[in-house]
């Protein structure tokens, strides 16, 4: 496997479906799946020892759960992009797990293909946020708008970084977009993530859907 291989760990109390995910990112050749869990305990364990880039977690697990092994994986500062694969399309379900720093959501039946896309989406930096995850969350906020909070403190150049991440764009599509440099459009990701106390690129795009922030 080459440097630009993607690392998947694998993280499902379903054998056989551990087994079928497996079998089709085996063919890619640019995945490897470098490990599996069957439950978000071990999965984080795993997560810890081999590293890997991404990591497919379930949601619902007898014992720890995939929103509790999200919420652990953050506190151990494990880099991994969690790419949710669930069975469940409850909104109630699948917000928790983006609350909790996830990358994005596929479901279980979601096209191989598509699942391979994802994998590589989040890799490269994107956050999956679907148009109905957007209505749901405004739906909760009741008014259809969270209060701006601290996003007062933002530079108008902080805000359009903001938009673009609300919009799914990598860091390197936003050098592109707004003609900055890569590192330029880190900086202003850290400073937006410093300023509105949050932990990573997921909840600044699901701060910035619940607070009408648009590019």
């Amino acid at each position: 496997m080459g440097d630009a291989t993607i690392k998947v760990l694998l993280v499902d109390d379903h054998q056989v479906v551990r087994r079928g995910l497996r079998t089709f990112l085996e063919i890619q050749p640019d995945i490897e799946v470098v490990g599996e869990a069957g439950d978000g305990a071990d999965g984080v364990e795993l997560a810890e020892s081999l590293r890997p880039d991404v990591v497919l977690m379930d949601v619902k697990m007898p014992g720890t759960d995939g929103i509790e092994a999200l919420r652990m994986l953050k506190e151990r500062g494990n880099p991994a992009k969690v790419l949710v694969v669930t069975s469940f399309t409850e909104h109630r379900t699948v917000v928790p797990a983006l609350r909790a720093g996830a990358a994005g959501y596929v479901y279980k039946d979601v096209d191989p293909e598509a699942l391979a896309g994802a994998i590589r989406s989040v890799h490269a930096g994107h956050v999956l946020l679907q148009p109905e995850l957007a209505e749901a969350l405004l739906a909760e906020d009741g008014t259809g708008r969270a209060p701006q909070g601290r996003g007062g403190t933002l530079t108008e150049r902080e805000q359009e970084v903001l938009g673009l991440i609300a919009d799914g764009r990598s860091n390197r599509e936003i050098a592109r977009a707004l003609t900055l440099s890569e590192k330029t459009v880190k900086t202003h990701v850290s400073n937006i993530l410093m300023k509105l106390d949050l932990q990573d690129r997921t909840q600044a795009a699901l701060w910035a859907v619940r607070n009408g922030i648009k590019r």
